[in-house]
């Protein structure tokens, strides 16, 4: 499958953002949008690919990073292929390169190594 990620930029310290990813085609597996657990990472410069969040198949779970509990939504649209990330309160650490993958499974996941299709990134800069 295919993944655009979009929406990045940089903001005030408390602002809110919203990211786009939007899916085509099928993983080399034959998986779909619709029937992939979908997350998003992101990578801060010099450190880590970092987890951020994921939604199964069917929305009806959903996993954070303590980071961003309670601060970002993860959501998707199966009738268009998109899945978002809505960012609120961001703050300077939450500055990096966010990218969407989609899972080897339906079922979710926080391990980069189930997820087989990524996006390109989107950048999101976060200024005191």
């Amino acid at each position: 499958v295919r993944l655009v990620d979009s929406g990045g930029r940089e903001v005030q310290t408390g602002a809110s953002l919203r990211l786009s990813c939007a899916a085509s085609g099928r993983t080399k597996s034959g998986r779909t949008f619709k029937t992939s657990a979908m997350g998003w990472f992101r990578q801060a410069e010099g450190k880590e690919t970092e987890f951020v969040a994921v939604i199964n198949y069917n929305g009806d779970y959903i996993k954070y990073s303590d980071s961003v509990k309670g601060r970002f939504a993860i959501s998707r649209d199966d009738a268009r292929d998109m899945l978002y990330l809505q960012m609120d309160n961001l703050r300077p650490e939450d500055s990096a390169v966010y990218r969407c993958a989609a899972g080897r499974s339906s079922a979710a996941s926080s391990l980069r190594s189930d997820f087989s299709a990524w996006g390109q990134g989107t950048q999101v800069t976060v200024s005191p």
